[in-house]
């Protein structure tokens, strides 16, 4: 979603009471149950005995197509094992998410009230061993923690320059939401 189309209309955002989970696992980038809006693109790695070589974007292509690239930002965040950033939104800006580095477990909460599936959580686990490009639209609620021994490390593309008036914030252990970011021992 570019900004041109988030400026349309204005997303009426409100805290959703979820039951305590994760929500819906996303294991497949074309999974029936992602929250629509949300879109996921893997990306490919070229290792050799050096390491890794991997594009985080190509401008006018892929996820990020509709960003202009008059206001795209690129930023990246480096995070301890363990480490939860969650939870944060947007009534305008879109992000493109590129975990490059260890494994996340990223939770998304549809928060538009207007939206069919308000309310609906997804999580994914994407990073290292699951190279994924995540697209968040406006209005859905996002965060991570690092899972495993590894820091990880998350390069996002964004369609507006950092603007802090248009990001909301939501604590991690907020509850209503109840996402359950305990270790899952099955």
């Amino acid at each position: 979603m570019s900004s041109a189309v988030s400026d349309q209309a204005a997303i009426e955002i409100a805290t959703p009471e979820c039951e305590k989970g994760l929500g819906q696992v996303i294991l497949a980038p074309d999974s029936k149950d992602l929250i629509p809006g949300v879109r996921i693109k893997p990306y490919p790695l070229w290792p050799d005995d050096r390491g890794y070589f991997l594009e985080v974007l190509r401008v006018g292509q892929g996820l990020a197509a509709e960003f202009p690239t008059e206001s795209t930002q690129v930023s990246a965040a480096l995070s301890y094992p363990g480490t939860i950033k969650a939870f944060h939104f947007h009534r305008h800006q879109t992000d493109c998410w590129v975990p490059v580095q260890g494994m996340f477990q990223v939770a998304l909460v549809d928060l538009r009230k207007q939206s069919p599936t308000f309310g609906a959580r997804n999580t994914m686990y994407a990073g290292t061993l699951r190279p994924w490009q995540i697209l968040i639209p406006p209005g859905v609620a996002h965060g991570y923690k690092v899972i495993g021994a590894d820091p990880g490390l998350l390069v996002y593309v964004t369609d507006r320059f950092y603007n802090p008036k248009d990001e909301g914030r939501i604590p991690y252990n907020d509850p209503q939401i109840k996402y359950d970011w305990e270790t899952q021992h099955k």
